[in-house]
């Protein structure tokens, strides 16, 4: 056993009188030590049910005969860190935690592993960690929220954001909105649309580090308790089979879970988050792979905020399983890949069944041939940017506007809520990218007080930034190279003609190659906006979004 490094032999007597502080009987030091990472805190509401979670992955380890230890994890809300300072800490926690959990792990030589996040960063990071770390290794989310009702119909947090825009925009009172205030977000778990966190969990699925359920089970649910404490018994399982992250995280599980993402209508978050889980196990891919993908993988769900269902509504329909077994009978998804049950995708999923094709769509009836995501270039994003295209209007696909230039979120949402922008505008706010941020900040307020205002069918926005899995619309984000280190969408100027045309995957601004360079030769770097702390030292470290935002000593 790893943990026999600080349990066993003389040299080693001085670790154990440190574990007899702990309490730990000598019948326990001859079992193996399971490290619980715990992201249990009580700021986030998906977060805040985790010591229940946590508490029965303890009794499934202990039931298996493993030794079950807590530490912890830090975690960010996203939407209360939204649209202020705050939101430059949020990504940037991805990379912390999983350096925490890997100083951690290997510190105290843990024989396995369960993970216990929920919520955006948490997850990446810790599958990250877990690659890193290549001890067995199992997911257990604490799920996701229900959905709100108000006024007869089922709401959710990008709700809640766009009601704001439509009391700015006069269409809603200041009732309406306290109405939805208190009803949107019902109960704890992480917020209820196919945002972020619940990408990502349903991720782990697909990728085989999380047991069947862990992205849909909502979590005011008993089966989420009874999950836990699987994922206990599991990794007691994965213990004895010798079934490491690295056995599971392999390409072909990758490329599984850009399919799996492509068909449930992901986050564009995704995109930030699998490259830098690939770039863990070596393999650096550039994002306009995911267009080979999207290009033969059929868009299967429409959850909030593209569509009205929402992830309770997936997991009453067979969940991400019964997903995946539609795309592996099409011959889309690798049935061989190994998985956290012992088992391979195609032993785990035979048996699933697509319980309601109103929520997730047969294969000769998808909402869209092409997958949810697409990787646009051209010149103003030579390297790539990304646009949930399963939550852009028909009419948006593609169009052509005048640019409304701004160098920062705040100004854009200025702008928007009194009225500046016009249909037909394209909205870029840039210097918000990685680098630029610093931290990479979520459009969310924008996207959300334009489709607020009514003109969600007729502004696009761009941005070096990203978005919120909330964010819906003509929202394209990761623009690289960001403007902080050069990047063309630094050089666009108010009334600039940006073209965007999704289907064949371009954007593009109206002006000539010799009107760009010179703008470019004109061109002076910014100086950082924070120069202490760990913002300035992320700063120094951080990759464009083509890259998936990863750190790199430069």
């Amino acid at each position: 056993m790893k943990s026999d490094n600080v349990k066993k032999g003389m040299q080693q007597a001085p670790h154990r009188s440190l574990f007899n502080a702990l309490g730990f009987t000598e019948e326990e030091m001859n079992k193996p030590m399971i490290g619980i990472v715990s992201s249990y805190n009580e700021i986030v509401p998906g977060h805040m049910n985790l010591d229940k979670i946590v508490n029965a992955v303890k009794q499934g380890v202990a039931e298996a005969g493993g030794v079950p230890v807590v530490f912890p994890a830090i975690a960010v809300c996203d939407g209360i860190a939204m649209g202020h300072i705050g939101m430059k800490y949020s990504l940037v926690t991805r990379d912390l935690i999983a350096d925490s959990t890997e100083c951690m792990a290997l510190a105290h030589q843990f024989d396995g592993l369960v993970m216990v996040p929920n919520c955006d960063k948490n997850v990446p990071g810790l599958l990250m960690a877990a690659a890193r770390i290549n001890v067995p290794t199992v997911f257990v989310s604490g799920g996701p929220m229900l959905a709100g009702h108000v006024k007869g119909q089922k709401r959710s947090l990008s709700s809640m954001f766009e009601a704001v825009g439509a009391f700015s925009a006069g269409t809603m009172t200041e009732d309406d909105v306290k109405e939805f205030e208190a009803k949107v977000c019902p109960t704890c778990g992480s917020c209820s649309g196919m945002y972020t966190a619940n990408s990502m969990n349903c991720l782990t699925e697909a990728l085989g580090m999380g047991l069947q359920g862990n992205g849909t089970i909502p979590a005011v649910y008993s089966e989420r308790i009874k999950l836990a404490k699987r994922a206990g018994y599991a990794v007691m399982d994965m213990l004895e089979k010798n079934i490491r992250p690295r056995d599971i995280m392999t390409k072909e599980a990758v490329i599984n879970a850009l399919t799996v993402d492509m068909a449930l209508g992901c986050s564009t978050n995704s995109m930030l988050h699998l490259p830098a889980i690939a770039h863990e196990i070596g393999w650096d891919f550039d994002i306009a792979y995911a267009n080979e993908i999207s290009e033969k993988t059929p868009n299967l769900c429409h959850l909030a905020p593209a569509g009205p269902t929402y992830m309770e509504d997936l997991n009453e329909a067979g969940g991400v399983y019964a997903v995946m077994k539609q795309l592996l009978d099409a011959g889309l998804l690798n049935g061989d890949c190994m998985t956290v049950t012992g088992k391979t995708v195609k032993e785990n999923v035979a048996k699933s069944v697509n319980l309601d094709p109103t929520v997730i769509r047969t294969m000769d009836n998808p909402y869209s041939t092409t997958g949810g995501l697409a990787v646009l270039k051209g010149n103003l994003a030579p390297d790539g940017s990304v646009v949930k295209r399963s939550a852009v209007v028909p009419e948006m696909m593609v169009h052509e506007g005048p640019a409304r230039v701004f160098d920062c979120e705040e100004d854009a949402i200025d702008a928007i809520k009194s009225g500046k922008i016009v249909a037909g505008d394209v909205v870029v706010i840039r210097y918000e990218g990685p680098k630029g941020g610093p931290g990479m900040r979520e459009m969310l307020n924008p996207t959300s007080a334009i489709a607020g205002m009514g003109l969600g069918s007729s502004v696009a926005l761009i941005t070096d930034g990203r978005f919120s899995g909330a964010s819906r619309g003509a929202s394209i984000g990761h623009v690289s190279p960001e403007a902080a280190v050069g990047g063309p969408i630094a050089f666009v100027h108010e009334g600039d003609i940006i073209s965007i045309n999704i289907p064949e995957m371009k954007l593009d601004i109206k002006v000539s190659d010799e009107e760009l360079a010179k703008r470019k030769a004109e061109w002076q770097p910014r100086e950082p906006k924070v120069t202490t702390g760990y913002l300035a030292r992320y700063e120094k470290m951080v990759t464009s979004g083509n890259r998936g935002a990863i750190l790199e000593l430069k």
